[in-house]
Formats: C-alpha cells, structure tokens, sequence
C-alpha cells in the first residue's frame, strides 16, 4: 500500500491533535515553504542545518517579525516530531527569534463607546460581547446555544486557548439582542429540520455517542451563517457559524466612522476588557480566570497600560506647569491686594 504524500500526513497528525483548522492551514502552509525553498527536498534528508537556512531566510529577505520566525519553526518541529518521528537536536533551539515585548492596544472607556455605537445589527451584538465578556474573536463566534446561560448571567466558554473552558460574565445589556438571536437561531434550525441538512459540526466524537445531537437545538451556533458550507475537513455541507472576515470588516467600517486613530482589531476589545476591569479594582486573579490566562504574568501585562503608573508619579512637565499656574496665581491675588 502506499504511503499518503507528506501534507496528507501532516494534516492527519495535526487532526489527530485536535488542532484548529486555522492552525492546520498556518502549519502546511509553512512545511510547503520550507520544501521550495530547498527546492523540493523531502525533509527527511534534511535537518537543523537548513532549517536555520530557511529561517534566515525569512529574517533577512523576507524581513517577518519574530513572532512569525518561531510560528514557522514550531511548524518546522511539528512535522519532524510527529511525522517524520525524527525530532530534530538539540541545536535548534538557538534558533528561537527574541520577541519584543509589546504593550497591548488599549481603548479608553470614551472610546469604546464611541466605537461600539459605530456597530448594528449582529456586529454589534458580537463586538458587544467581545468587549463586556473579554472572549476572543473565534470564542465567540464558536459560542452555542447552551453555552449562554441568562439566569446565571454567564457564558461558558468551551475549548478556548490551550483546550480550556472558563466561565465570563454575560453583559445585562446584551440580553435582550441575545434572547432575539436565540429566537431567530430557533426558527433557522427548524427550517435546517425540516429540509433535513446535516447537523453542525460537534467537538470529540460526540456524535458517534449522542448521534442526534448535531441535530438539537442546544448544539445549534449562537451566530449561523446564512449559507450552507462545505466543512473542509469532513466535506459534508452543513451550516457553520458566521465567517470570522464578516465582523472584521465591520470592524473596520466601524473605526472609519468613530474617527479612533489607534490601531485596533477585534482583540483589542479583549484587551480593553482586562485594562478597563483592573482601573475598576478588580483582583488580576479574578482577571486572570476571566481571560483564560495559565499564568499570571501574562495577566500582569495589563497593569502597564493603566491611566496612571503604578507608583502614581506625575511628569515632571505637568509638575512645572502645576507650579507655574500657582505662581500666576498668587500674583493675581497680590495684584488685587494692593
């Protein structure tokens, strides 16, 4: 029998991982690179020596951050790990990039009202929710039915980053928006019934144990698309949740009209969640467990881009223009004095 092409084989262990779709796509498509660049070569005879060629390459000509220099290396060690079950030495791991510490994006409070009053519709349901709950762009868009629970005032989150479930609060004002989506997702269901489509797509083997559960409402995605898709991976068409472009362009509609001059995608909502969530008082553990960190240093990024620093320090410019302004001050007062 013959052996399946190495991209076959590399999305067939990626699958087996439970990986995402869009880290599927990231991880074949930097293996493919990195075969034409060696022209072809398999990569079994292959090994850290081109893989820092390939690497150099992509600092040097083609000049991608650091962060992208490591994404197509943890691609590089994927396929030589689980593929070809020949991970490569030692020596690779001097070719880690040093990434740069960014301070996050972060909308003031004024701002995300501006932005948000900018959305309709949908849009403004979802980007409501990125905001009020802290979710990620895909954590919501992958939200189902029962993962909104109104009487608790949460929603859970199934399978976010690293696989984990978390709990976030449920903005009371977005309630309303979700009982009406809930409703239109009830009747688009029933009509998928009764022309007897197949039924969304379930995590695990979840459907070889509740055969019908693809089929019931609570399975149902919060955000449908309108159309019916193929699913890449399993080729049934089905209907899938609203492609994720669709929020980014209003996204991008919406910044256009608010007049924001900062650089702003969809996780910045997230980021403004956390910052906004700390200027209020609240514990960076509780924070913490709302944004599904592992650790808590990686909450503590948000503490630098409070209103004021941490020791409540003004600059010295405001410090002379406060003494100036007295000094004016007192002698007006003299002035009148005399």
């Amino acid at each position: 029998m013959q052996k399946p092409k190495l991209l076959v084989q590399l999305r067939t262990a990626i699958r087996s991982l439970n990986y995402a779709l869009s880290t599927e796509k990231c991880y074949v498509s930097w293996v493919r690179q990195f075969i034409l660049f060696h022209k072809k070569r398999h990569p079994i005879d292959m090994g850290h020596m081109e893989v820092g060629e390939f690497l150099s390459y992509l600092a040097v000509t083609k000049q991608v951050s650091p962060t992208t220099q490591n994404q197509a290396l943890c691609s590089i060690i994927f396929l030589y790990k689980h593929v070809l079950k020949q991970p490569l030495t030692e020596e690779i791991n001097m070719k880690w990039a040093k990434r740069h510490e960014h301070v996050p994006v972060v909308l003031s409070i004024n701002e995300v009202i501006n932005l948000l009053s900018q959305f309709s519709g949908l849009p403004k349901l979802m980007a409501s929710l990125c905001y009020g709950s802290g979710m990620r762009k895909m954590e919501c868009h992958r939200l189902r039915v029962k993962d909104i629970d109104i009487e608790r005032m949460e929603i859970t989150v199934r399978q976010g980053k690293g696989n984990k479930d978390r709990r976030v609060p449920l903005p009371e004002s977005c309630v309303e928006s979700l009982r009406v989506q809930i409703a239109f997702v009830k009747e688009l269901h029933r009509k998928d019934v009764l022309e007897k489509l197949p039924g969304v797509e379930l995590p695990y083997a979840i459907n070889r144990k509740y055969p019908n559960a693809g089929m019931s409402l609570a399975w149902q995605w919060i955000f449908p698309s309108l159309r019916i898709s193929l699913d890449p991976r399993t080729l049934i068409r089905r209907r899938h949740h609203v492609h994720p472009s669709v929020l980014t362009k209003h996204l991008k509609r919406a910044l256009l009209k608010s007049g924001i001059q900062k650089h702003v995608t969809l996780h910045v909502l997230r980021h403004s969640f956390a910052t906004h969530l700390l200027e209020s008082g609240a514990d960076i553990r509780t924070v913490q467990e709302l944004l599904g960190h592992t650790d808590v240093k990686t909450t503590q990024i948000y503490t630098h881009v409070l209103s004021r620093n941490n020791s409540g320090t003004l600059s010295p410019l405001d410090k002379l223009i406060l003494t100036d302004n007295k000094i004016k001050e007192q002698r007006h007062e003299y002035s009148n004095q005399i």
